[in-house]
């Protein structure tokens, strides 16, 4: 104990005396002078809470060291002869400037030896405070964190008293702000069990979650408004035993919608609301159980607009969407209610009729056709939209939905190709056929990759002279497996899947080359390539063959491109431009297989035709087929007052070629003279007719 005299009197005196006493207490210590109010002894414990030595406190005013707004009015009271103690919270100041709380107590001390002084007594409350900031900290923390979730929590103990919940919980139950200031569990409860459908239910599963105290658990409630909670109920643990239960509510009711919609967009079509395919092959499949179950069957129309896309080109899309939506109402109502309309694409709806043969299949159909007979007005149009219709049934078409849908399909396609605006059941073809086709497809792309087609050359002789005065070349295929392929078997299959557009370029080039080769070596001798329709209505085809030309160095006047009469009536017009065109690139062009068709003389008048091809079924029946002979000779005389050389092909008898000599036929072709030639035989053969080998 260090006691510093601050002036000769006996208060001092007496401090100093009482100096042991201090310091055998534990706490702060200060023995402030009344009378002057400064500390005139203080004990270790005093210097270790301050930081400061006893002589930088003792002599100390005591408002230097605890200067709060309540120690200055009580000091001052003191000083005008209150003897009131006081016991507060306060701060006193640290030798390093910061603030230190305290329980600080004041009391008067009467000393034996006389004298009025103060016992200033401090328990350092520092770190009670901080731990009591973290654990408010912490509070407010989880509080926040309890406001900011989503899910809605209630904290009960084992009895399953409330003991705390957030705002969410009270918003999802709704529950009334009395009854939760009134902490009142009963109705609490009571509130919670009214707000569910089954508030037996609810109570039964809330009694056996609360009577297992470990238990972990996971409930869907079903409220009275229609909402949907998810209640997750886990206990609560402290110093690893189980104190209360927490539950978390969720409202699923938002999510629930979504996956519905989710759903029923997945089914539905997004313009008419009708089942989309998704749906309706679900349906066929539901169909297809329940009628091998009941020895039943049921009928699969496919039901596509005539036409549809001149609506959307004419009118707009809006018009479109709208003739669209009108033919899901009828065919609608072309069925019972078990039935099922659903648009499958575009234009392209389907019909399932349950429990129907085919009788029940064409009366629906007809329907159909019926419902769509009707015009269709909207503002001040009106127009009629027709439908092709196929029809399955299942089982003979189809046991599942795949294969019927694809029966149906083919039943429609067989429709548009025969005329539109009718209705047809599914024929049956062998899978066989379809396969064939597909290895066939496959086989020909391969085969222009490994180049294992040739090009032959079926001279052109001119009548009058016996000259050969032009070829015509003509594809052909050997396959390694298949051996000789016909043109006639995978030229139509080349053309239905697009792949003749390829095949007829690579013509062309080799053709074009050849006739090239020709012309380097002193022949000039004329090649002829058929082109299809598909080829010459390709947007860079007279490109093509230009470029063709250019690259092979070969005169334009020396190809002649064989065109058929279906390419120039289907778009005259455009026809027309093409024709002007490769004429102005000087190329020679023909008419291949000319009667067959529907020519019209005034295109004929007007095309850039240099040739017109007598069709060789007309050939074949010369000179005893009178109509035959009539056709062919009708054939030569427009010809020759058209201006036009005119060919025929598939001669073979001598008679044939009397007959066409007579009629006055510029030029011929076939096996009379020679079949056609590999690119060398032919040379050989011309060779020798140069050479004065027996002509025509």
């Amino acid at each position: 104990m260090t006691v510093v005299r601050l002036r000769a009197s006996d208060q001092t005196l007496l401090a100093q005396r009482n100096a042991a006493l201090l310091e055998a207490l534990q706490e702060a210590v200060w023995l402030v002078d009344a009378r002057t109010r400064c500390i005139v002894a203080v004990n270790s414990a005093s210097t270790e809470l301050l930081g400061m030595p006893a002589e930088s406190i003792i002599g100390s005013p005591v408002e230097t060291l605890a200067s709060t707004p309540e120690d200055a009015m009580f000091w001052l009271e003191a000083a005008a002869g209150s003897r009131t103690g006081l016991r507060s919270d306060t701060l006193v100041r640290h030798a390093q400037g910061h603030m230190l709380w305290v329980t600080r107590c004041i009391n008067p001390v009467n000393l034996p030896e006389g004298g009025e002084f103060w016992l200033v007594s401090m328990r350092d409350q520092s770190k009670q405070r901080q731990q009591e900031e973290e654990r408010e900290t912490l509070v407010a923390e989880l509080r926040a964190t309890l406001e900011s979730t989503a899910d809605g929590i209630l904290v009960t103990d084992l009895a399953g008293r409330m003991r705390s919940f957030n705002q969410r919980f009270a918003s999802l139950w709704g529950i009334p702000d009395d009854l939760l200031k009134e902490r009142n569990d009963e109705a609490v409860q009571a509130w919670m069990r009214r707000s569910v459908a089954d508030g037996a239910l609810y109570q039964q599963r809330l009694s056996a979650v609360q009577e297992a105290p470990l238990l972990q658990s996971s409930d869907i409630i079903q409220l009275n408004d229609g909402r949907v909670l998810e209640r997750v109920s886990l206990p609560q643990w402290h110093r690893e035993r189980a104190v209360g239960r927490v539950y978390s509510f969720r409202d699923l009711s938002e999510k629930i919608a979504a996956r519905q919609r989710i759903e029923e967009l997945a089914h539905t079509d997004m313009l008419t609301d009708l089942p989309n395919r998704r749906a309706l092959t679900e349906r066929l499949d539901h169909a297809s159980a329940v009628s091998r179950r009941e020895n039943s069957s049921f009928a699969l129309l496919n039901v596509d607009l005539d036409r549809f896309k001149q609506i959307n080109d004419t009118l707009g899309h809006s018009y479109g969407d709208r003739v669209l939506k009108e033919v899901s109402e009828r065919l609608q109502d072309c069925l019972r209610e078990v039935d099922t309309v659903a648009r499958l694409s575009g234009d392209e709806f389907a019909l399932l009729v349950h429990n129907a043969d085919m009788r029940g299949a064409e009366h629906a159909a007809r329907r159909v056709q019926e419902a769509m007979s009707r015009p269709f007005s909207f503002d001040t149009l009106n127009f009629t939209v027709t439908a092709s219709t196929g029809i399955a049934l299942f089982p003979s078409d189809g046991g599942n939905a795949e294969e019927l849908l694809a029966s149906a399909e083919r039943a429609m396609h067989w429709v548009k190709e025969s005329g539109r605006a009718a209705y047809h059941f599914h024929q049956p073809r062998k899978d066989v056929d379809l396969l064939s086709r597909m290895r066939l497809d496959h086989a020909m792309r391969k085969a222009l990759a490994e180049r294992e087609f040739q090009l032959h050359y079926q001279p052109q002789v001119e009548l009058g002279t016996g000259r050969v005065i032009g070829a015509e070349a003509l594809i052909r295929w050997r396959d390694p497996l298949r051996g000789d392929v016909s043109p006639a078997e995978f030229i139509p299959v080349a053309e239905e899947s697009g792949f003749v557009v390829a095949i007829g370029e690579w013509v062309l080039q080799q053709a074009v080359q050849q006739a090239a080769s020709w012309l380097r070596q002193g022949w000039r001798m004329p090649v002829a390539v058929n082109v299809s329709a598909l080829q010459f209505q390709q947007a860079q085809f007279v490109e093509t063959v230009a470029r063709v030309l250019e690259e092979a160095k070969l005169p334009p006047e020396l190809l002649e491109l064989e065109l058929t009469e279906s390419i120039l009536l289907k778009d005259a017009q455009d026809a027309l431009r093409r024709l002007e065109r490769l004429a102005a690139l000087g190329i020679c062009m023909s008419i291949d297989d000319f009667g067959t068709g529907y020519s019209s003389l005034g295109y004929l008048k007007r095309f850039p035709i240099q040739r017109l091809k007598i069709d060789r079924s007309f050939v074949q029946g010369l000179p005893d087929d009178a109509s035959d002979a009539g056709i062919v000779n009708a054939i030569v005389q427009m010809g020759r007052a058209l201006r036009l050389q005119v060919i025929a092909e598939g001669v073979e008898t001598e008679a044939q070629l009397d007959f066409l000599r007579r009629a006055g036929c510029h030029e011929m072709q076939g096996y009379l003279y020679a079949p056609a030639l590999e690119a060398r035989s032919f040379e050989d053969r011309v060779w020798r007719a140069a050479q004065g080998q027996p002509r025509l």
